[in-house]
């Protein structure tokens, strides 16, 4: 019976041998699932974030603008000049909007990338820690396993010495399997992790590829727009018309500010008292660009070839530019005109007002206050603009002013 025991032990102490040994086949690749739950969760976060970042590339792929559909759709309207600025205008601001979209997505992912860029470093580390233990383990096993166990039995004092002893081996043998497993399982979370930090800088590639083409197609119709305007000024036959239809939006648009000015004295309520220009200078409305191409006062207009008031200043910036407040106050109006485009205009308390026009993406909305330096829109070509640009303009008591006058 005694023999039956102890050749039951040794069968025991071998398998637990061969348990152990077993980390060497993950050495070469294999795979297998981990016990752990905690583990099994962090595994199955990953797949997910894999799965999810295959999703967001096939969502982007469906979201791309149909850059001849919209042409075809615009053509209809090119005999009413300002109902195909107006449409045209509506397809600029949309890809303005997937555009900001996709910057967003760009900043998100980057930041999903250095946390799981992290957690790769992490997997590794315990992945290295976890094999060099393994490795000290099984060279003691190797060299004094076998024997040890086979000492710790034959000094047992008592058969009931010889069980807890045997209780104790049987105990190291599980610890083995469980440290097994849990290498197996992180080696698993390793190789998950790669795979998904593989996807994610795959995303990211797409969604940048994404941005420049709504940012080509967003300058496509831009050129577009700047050649069917091109085309009505420059005409001969119709110079004299189209100099009048230009006097007619001047004074269609400074009616529309008029309004606006008059709408805000009017209005006693507490929206519009809170604000009193104190005196103090402009921020820069377009942040890192400083290039004129149209300065405040009496020029020679660039395609009618006469002298006429330019009433603010345009300042040259990429589409998708930061637009910012000059100076804190209350938003009287982020609308849209054929003449202006998407325009913002802020009171700025006693009869102080700046105008922000050709926006190619409104972020504030009339009646909300604004603080100097917060971002309210983005440049844009939208209205009778010929190209991307802020024209911004200052009035004072329902009179255009120099805009010079107040910023820095």
């Amino acid at each position: 019976m005694m023999n039956d025991f102890m050749r039951g032990m040794r069968k025991r102490i071998i398998g637990g041998i061969l348990c152990v040994l077993m980390i060497a086949v993950t050495l070469v690749g294999s795979s297998f699932t981990s016990s752990a739950a905690v583990t099994e969760e962090s595994i199955k976060a990953k797949e997910n974030q894999i799965s999810a970042a295959k999703k967001e590339r096939d969502s982007l792929k469906n979201a791309k603008t149909d850059l001849e559909k919209v042409k075809k759709e615009l053509e209809a309207s090119k005999s009413d000049l300002n109902k195909y600025i107006t449409q045209l205008d509506g397809e600029l601001t949309d890809i303005q909007s997937k555009i900001d979209a996709l910057n967003d997505e760009i900043t998100k992912k980057e930041h999903e990338i250095e946390v799981t860029t992290a957690e790769l470093e992490e997997a590794e580390a315990i992945q290295q820690a976890q094999y060099e233990a393994m490795k000290k383990r099984i060279k003691f096993m190797y060299e004094r396993g076998d024997t040890l166990y086979f000492e710790l039995l034959m000094e047992s004092g008592s058969f009931s010495d010889m069980l807890n002893k045997a209780e104790y081996i049987e105990m190291l043998s599980s610890y083995d399997r469980q440290k097994l497993n849990e290498y197996i399982a992180t080696t698993e979370l390793t190789r998950l992790t790669k795979e998904a930090l593989e996807e994610e800088k795959e995303t990211l590639d797409a969604t940048k590829q994404a941005r420049e083409t709504e940012e080509a197609n967003l300058q496509s119709l831009i050129d577009t727009k700047n050649n069917e305007l091109s085309a009505v000024k420059s005409d001969i036959s119709n110079k004299e018309a189209a100099i009048a239809e230009y006097e007619a939006e001047i004074k269609a648009e400074n009616a529309a500010i008029a309004a606006l000015e008059k709408e805000v004295a009017a209005d006693k309520a507490e929206l519009y008292s809170r604000y009193k220009y104190d005196g103090g200078m402009f921020t820069w409305p377009c942040p890192n660009y400083t290039r004129i191409s149209d300065n405040y006062g009496m020029r020679m207009h660039p395609t009618l070839g006469i002298e006429k008031m330019h009433n603010g200043i345009d300042l040259a910036a990429p589409s998708g530019s930061a637009i910012l407040a000059a100076y804190n106050g209350t938003v009287a109006a982020a609308d849209y005109n054929s003449t202006m485009g998407n325009y913002i205009m802020i009171s700025h308390g006693n009869g102080l007002y700046t105008i922000y026009m050709h926006c190619s993406a409104l972020y504030v909305s009339k009646g909300q206050d604004v603080t100097s330096g917060t971002k309210i829109a983005a440049v844009g070509s939208t209205g009778r603009s010929t190209g991307p640009h802020l024209h911004f303009g200052v009035r004072l008591n329902g009179n255009y002013v120099s805009p010079w006058n107040y910023l820095k």
